[in-house]
């Protein structure tokens, strides 16, 4: 029998869990680091492996095919007993991603694979049993717990029973024309699910994306049980909506229940655990905290957010063109000064080991954050994000980089102090503000990294002398001192 739901200051309804308050850690944080990896990067080909490999004439089909084999005979239950993980060194790891800022930890606990990075009692398909032969979630809880950072996990298996039809069907042409792929294996349903009714021939839509199933929604319920309970989350992620929305919120409500009262349990009463899902209905507000995948908010909300992406692919690319240091600095700077956190994934290869190329990205935002990390870290908005003639492309998943100017700043406080970041450099040497109300008293402007520099103030424009040297690559950050707190 799986465990019920704990009691405690939070019951399973949107009345009672709208009543969530965010713990001050998380609004504190602003920058963690995820690693979304799992058997998928065994190919080192992208996301979405696991199901792309069963649709024909896609592109990881085709590599699938040339590398492996045909889904008839070489399918995802082959790639995930590929997975070895055996340079993966947690430790190290959490070295670097501490000395880059990371003031949280993400590890993921499941994908829509239905491949289970613990040691779960529940489901056999996972990494102490298969693979890796290692429960890879412990291993990150306890690498983060060591370095004193709290710990999260995102569940992506909400959708999985529907996302993982393809492997029921078989190709249209070619050589292996009407032959089964080995999803329709009944000795390996355990991996691929009893999820026939969902296959329509070569029906690909992800509509619904959350099944109707009612047994599929207990199942689910066990699992984030079983999680909760074994690795006491900090942070726990769900990959869309909360939990089944269209079909009824009790299985999605009991799990956040459970997530709250196991921390308050653990906190003398006080919940310290924070939800993150997508959906921004109404009825859904404050239940958690909103997760805004691959895009960011347009001005500031009143509630702590987050956005999650990645510096490439979400698993292993070969193909990847990385988002630079800055891209990445300037999103973090776009974000904290509307009231969100980043969460960043470092895509890892299938050894457990990150590339040169986010090795530098990290070693970047690091010494960048060693020098402006004052105006991020424990900050709160001021009541403006910015100002300046450039803004980010609200739409979904599209993360440009923006040609900010050296009109463009983004600001944040904290204390009496507003802090003011330079999106670019000014051929001038000045930094002007005009945000500010005539009446405000500024005792003082330093350059974090530099020191004091010479400022004027009229009319609520401020004007700042700027050395010619800055102090690192990236935008500048001016701390302005108030008197009292800014307004």
């Amino acid at each position: 029998m799986p465990a019920p739901v704990l009691s405690g200051p939070f019951e399973p309804t949107l009345d009672s869990l709208r009543q969530f308050t965010c713990p001050d850690w998380f609004r504190d944080a602003k920058f963690g680091i995820w690693s979304h990896w799992g058997p998928q990067s065994v190919p080192m080909y992208g996301d979405w492996y696991a199901r792309n490999l069963y649709i024909e004439g896609s592109d990881q089909y085709r590599y699938h095919l040339r590398r492996y084999g045909h889904p008839s005979k070489v399918g995802y239950k082959d790639i995930a007993a590929q997975w070895e993980a055996e340079r993966f060194e947690p430790e190290a790891l959490m070295d670097l991603f501490v000395a880059a800022g990371a003031k949280y930890f993400v590890g993921q606990a499941m994908h829509h694979d239905n491949f289970f990075n613990y040691d779960s009692a529940i489901h056999p398909w996972n990494s102490a049993r298969v693979g890796p032969k290692k429960d890879i979630t412990q291993l990150w809880k306890d690498a983060a717990t060591s370095h004193g950072l709290p710990f999260g996990l995102t569940e992506h298996l909400g959708a999985t029973f529907s996302w993982w039809k393809v492997n029921k069907g078989s190709d249209r042409k070619g050589p292996f024309a009407g032959i089964p792929y080995d999803g329709t294996d009944p000795a390996s349903s355990e991996i691929y699910l009893d999820n026939h009714e969902h296959y329509q021939d070569q029906d690909f839509s992800l509509d619904p994306w959350y099944t109707p199933n009612p047994g599929w929604h207990q199942h689910w319920l066990e699992i984030m049980i079983e999680v909760i309970d074994r690795y006491q989350p900090d942070l726990l992620y769900s990959d869309g909506p909360l939990p089944f929305g269209e079909h009824g919120y009790r299985a999605g409500l009991s799990a956040v229940a459970h997530l709250y009262n196991s921390s308050a349990a653990r906190h003398d009463g006080a919940n310290q655990a924070v939800y993150t899902q997508k959906d921004r209905r109404p009825e859904i507000y404050g239940v958690g905290v909103l997760d805004v995948e691959r895009s960011q908010e347009p001005e500031i909300k009143p509630d702590a957010w987050q956005t999650d992406t990645s510096v490439g692919d979400w698993f292993y690319n070969v193909r990847d063109v990385y988002k630079t240091p800055t891209h990445v600095i300037e999103m973090l700077i776009d974000i904290v000064a509307k009231n969100g956190n980043l969460l960043l994934n470092i895509p890892q290869r299938p050894d457990g080991t990150v590339d040169d190329e986010c090795l530098h990205l990290l070693d970047q935002l690091g010494r960048w954050l060693q020098v402006c990390g004052e105006g991020i870290y424990g900050t709160r908005p001021f009541r403006v994000s910015g100002e300046g003639p450039s803004s980010v492309r609200i739409e979904g998943f599209t993360e440009e980089a923006v040609p900010w100017t050296s009109r463009d700043f983004r600001f944040t406080t904290k204390g009496n102090t507003l802090y003011a970041f330079q999106l670019r450099r000014p051929d001038d040497h000045r930094a002007v503000i005009q945000s500010l109300d005539a009446d405000d008293r500024i005792t003082g402007v330093r350059l974090l990294g530099a020191g004091p520099v010479e400022f004027a103030v009229a009319e609520g424009i401020l004007v700042v002398r700027l050395p010619e040297r800055l102090p690192h690559d990236g935008p500048a950050c001016l701390a302005i001192e108030y008197a009292g707190p800014p307004r």
